[in-house]
């Protein structure tokens, strides 16, 4: 674990707390998750405290005396940096990627932007604001190249809005229904395909598997009802195809700037991997993906989450004041930009 740039040891007495819960759409499978990490730890011999995210968090960290977090929230104010910023500014180490990377990973139209950038392949879209009423039947075709298309809530997770259109009725009522998760829409082509998911933790690809739906797509009810979807490892694609997806899956975490763990989907389709979303807290309950990928390599569950938890560290940039020895004024301004035209280009 660091900690503003040094390194601090976690040890079975270190203060950890695991937020769980939360504001979010997806509470309920956030505190699934943070039940099975805070049961792991134990298992592991360290001594968690469960901490529930809401409008106190900060004096609740302040009073259990937390020195590193162990996040476990998904969704908006939890996945999306906000939660990740309170933890920079009040010094706490935490699992899972920084400020930008979770905002980024959190906005599939953002992300998807630099990816494009960075010439990852994506499906096509259409970004569809908040204030638009309608898209019309020719930017479909236009654009997409007709149905059927995905519609998508700009930021949500667990596939919460989700909806396959096969012509303009469904359109409409798919509109209507990703609309009551609020903000702006993505309407995607639809990829036939080989779903895939990859884990990476630290930057390293832990394996992938693939998810094969008995009806539909992999939506919020094929995720979370028993039985409804197969779960293959390894995928089902040739030596050469899995090298292009965990080689996009890297290129994905790396251009968001991730750290720690996090989940890339993508549907092997046409000879490439197309990049759907990144996940920069995946689902950890005993059940989910990230655990089903590891287990196949031989590491269980508990062993996991206790990797994931020596990942934990602060991820903002140093203090501009002072400027270090022999670095002039200007420096620090002209720096980040030519990282940022790297990153561009």
């Amino acid at each position: 674990m660091k900690k503003k740039g040094k390194e601090i040891r976690i040890n079975k007495k270190s203060r950890i707390g695991v937020l769980y819960g939360g504001l979010s759409a997806e509470r309920e499978i956030s505190l699934r998750s943070g039940r099975a990490v805070l049961a792991a730890l134990r298992e592991k011999g360290y001594r968690p405290a469960g901490i529930d995210a809401g409008p106190d968090l900060a004096l609740r960290l302040k009073k259990e005396k937390i020195e590193v977090v162990f996040l476990a929230l998904h969704g908006g104010l939890g996945e999306d940096g906000s939660i990740q910023g309170l933890l920079e500014t009040l010094g706490i180490p935490y699992t899972g990627s920084g400020v930008l990377a979770s905002a980024l990973g959190m906005d599939k139209l953002l992300s998807r932007i630099i990816f494009q950038a960075r010439g990852i392949v994506v499906p096509r879209y259409l970004w569809m604001h908040q204030a638009a009423p309608r898209v019309s039947p020719q930017e479909i075709k236009t654009t997409l190249g007709g149905f059927p298309v995905m519609v998508k809530p700009r930021a949500e997770g667990s596939s919460l809005g989700v909806g396959l259109a096969r012509n303009e009725r469904e359109l409409r009522d798919r509109i209507r229904a990703a609309r009551a998760y609020g903000g702006d829409l993505l309407i995607e082509e639809y990829i036939s395909g080989t779903e895939v998911h990859v884990g990476i933790l630290a930057g390293k690809v832990m394996g992938e598997v693939e998810v094969a739906p008995r009806e539909g797509f992999y939506d919020y009810r094929a995720k979370y009802t028993p039985g409804m979807t197969e779960y293959i490892i390894p995928a089902r694609v040739g030596a050469g195809a899995r090298r292009a997806i965990s080689a996009a899956a890297r290129m994905v975490y790396q251009a968001l700037g991730c750290s720690g763990v996090a989940r890339v989907d993508c549907i092997f389709s046409r000879g490439k991997p197309f990049i759907l979303e990144v996940n920069t807290i995946p689902g950890l309950t005993e059940t989910s993906l990230i655990p089903k990928i590891v287990r196949a390599s031989g590491l269980d569950y508990p062993g996991l989450v206790e990797a994931i938890l020596k990942t934990a560290s602060l991820k903002s940039f140093p203090s501009p004041n002072p400027l270090p020895r022999g670095e002039r004024a200007g420096e620090r301004v002209t720096k980040p930009i030519k990282l940022m035209k790297e990153v561009i280009n």
